[in-house]
């Protein structure tokens, strides 16, 4: 995946242009999201909100909105993808 090197925080839009394949790409999904005010560069406080969360933080809020609490996920770094912990009694 081209975009392991944007895993941490504060990497939004050049992760998101490593994923479309374009800046202007990314730039255009971020305003249309709500995440990037139109006219300009600048992120809104959703935007702000995203930029700041690890690769862990998005895969685990990406997850929970499937209804289970984030914190009910775990994290595969290889996959970027966060995965509902099983119970076990």
């Amino acid at each position: 995946m081209t975009t392991q090197k944007f895993m941490g925080a504060d990497s939004l839009i050049d992760r998101l242009a490593a994923q479309v394949g374009s800046r202007d790409m990314a730039i255009g999904l971020l305003r249309k999201r709500g995440q990037m005010e139109e006219g300009s560069e600048k992120l809104t406080a959703a935007g702000q909100a995203r930029n700041s969360m690890t690769a862990q933080e998005r895969a685990k809020d990406r997850a929970s909105k499937s209804g289970h609490p984030a914190t009910a996920y775990t994290y595969n770094p290889k996959t970027n993808r966060a995965i509902l912990r099983t119970r076990t009694k």
